[in-house]
């Protein structure tokens, strides 16, 4: 597809300003100076853009009011990115956008300033083509989302008022490996913890492990108290709060495609856990709750050999959740579980703020007319998902706000997001531009 060339070169430009500023949230750079390029953008599209600070990075806030009688649109994006580490497998500099073969490459230019740019780009589209914007458009765009965003919750909280809508884009999306539109109603919450054990002052002489209790096998038996073989989380209590799927989640669930053995494909998997497929696989992965560990660290792991009995050992793990479990509730249920099961001396520390989960209604109209965007512009029936597998600080929308949020946008399988060589293929980009145009159509320009 092609975009008008005023719009291909505004985003073109928009964006090579945005990837040119390295705003690392994890670093701490150049956030400031990203927020103030985001709310000079904003403004240049005619809306009142204002930069809050917070405890962290600041958030820009922006709106244009809507015409009487007309809804009102909420955009929430961010503008920090991960580190470009390691830095000699990028194609080029990450801080700058090039093009090579239809497909830009820079960091952020996918996740997530490709995806606010789609944005800026479809309402200036909007505008051009139909000489003004009646309906309302805000946005929210943060500095902290690749550090956990700890501070949009109560940004969200303390701004309820300002941020009022009838609807919310979420910060992305794209298309799946065949090419179809995809879409998603919500995101898994998540909880980062670390467990840790130790069982000596220091690290002694492997001969006294006949004698001296090893923190891994300590606590390598506390990790698999966990879970079954099945994946079936065993703490008490851990599922007492998960509500069954409504009839329209089912329906969603059973029309989406069997990407079991694709997925295995691109991930270089032999086989799943259960050996689920089809539906079912789907059902597992997207909305049921899990526990995953993401490393250990204890002893020697150096050239050779080290006949040493460590003292410590760690692991580091992440529960997803879904709608209507709370953190705070099954973070308490795992220390029980532990206590109860003879591992009182295993910490538990929590990482990073948690996150509750997130799942708009299916039925709302706002939804639905996201669909029909994505039907109108490319030709096929979207692929919709109830709510990613992935997570990320969408439940304050739905909780204080009260909005429907989808996701959609320009990505695709490839797109390297967090990796050397981020990239979005440039006819993405403008179906992504596209979609959103069409949904601001369908939605944003109907009377309330």
């Amino acid at each position: 597809m092609k975009l008008p060339a005023e719009v291909l070169a505004y985003s073109r430009q928009a964006l090579e300003r945005l990837v040119s500023i390295p705003s690392v949230s994890a670093e701490g750079r150049a956030l400031p100076e990203a927020a103030g390029a985001v709310a000079a953008l904003l403004t240049e599209l005619g809306a009142t853009a204002e930069v809050h600070a917070t405890a962290g990075a600041p958030v820009v806030f922006a709106e244009h009011p809507a015409l009487p009688g007309h809804p009102t649109v909420l955009f929430y994006n961010h503008y920090d990115v991960q580190p470009a580490d390691p830095l000699e497998l990028w194609r080029s500099e990450p801080f700058e956008l090039t093009e090579s073969d239809g497909t830009w490459y820079g960091r952020g230019v996918s996740d997530d300033k490709g995806e606010l740019v789609s944005r800026l780009a479809a309402l200036r589209w909007y505008r051009d083509e139909h000489g003004t914007i009646p309906f309302g458009f805000k946005f929210v765009v943060e500095g902290e989302e690749e550090v956990g965003s700890p501070n949009l919750a109560g940004y969200v909280a303390a701004h309820a008022a300002r941020l009022a809508a009838d609807g919310c884009v979420w910060e992305f999306g794209g298309v799946t490996s065949s090419g179809a539109p995809m879409t998603y109603f919500g995101l898994k919450g998540i909880v980062c913890l670390e467990l840790s054990v130790k069982t000596a002052g220091y690290d002694l002489h492997s001969a006294l492990g006949a004698v001296v209790e090893n923190p891994i096998y300590r606590l390598a038996r506390a990790i698999t108290s966990l879970r079954d073989d099945a994946g079936r989380v065993l703490v008490a209590g851990f599922y007492d709060d998960v509500v069954p799927l409504t009839p329209t989640e089912e329906a969603l669930l059973a029309a989406l495609p069997d990407e079991a053995a694709e997925l295995a494909h691109e991930y270089g998997v032999t086989s799943y856990i259960g050996g689920v497929t089809g539906t079912e696989f789907q059902r597992v992965r997207l909305t049921e709750p899990n526990v995953n560990f993401n490393g250990f660290t204890a002893g020697y792991s150096g050239p050779g050999s080290k006949t040493v009995l460590p003292a410590t050992a760690s692991a580091k793990l992440d529960l997803r959740l879904v709608p209507r479990q709370d953190p705070a509730k099954v973070v308490a249920a795992l220390r029980s579980h532990l206590d109860a099961n003879g591992f009182a001396d295993v910490e538990l520390v929590e990482l990073e703020t948690s996150e509750f989960a997130a799942r708009s209604d299916a039925d709302h109209p706002f939804v639905q007319a996201t669909l029909g965007a994505l039907r109108d512009v490319y030709g096929v029936e979207p692929v919709a998902y109830p709510n990613s597998a992935g997570s990320g600080p969408m439940h304050p929308f739905l909780e204080h706000l009260g909005l429907p949020v989808v996701g959609l946008g320009c990505g695709h399988p490839g797109s390297r997001a967090h990796s050397p060589n981020e990239n979005v293929r440039v006819n993405d980009f403008a179906l992504g531009v596209a979609s959103v145009k069409r949904l601001l159509e369908l939605f944003g320009g109907l009377p309330r």
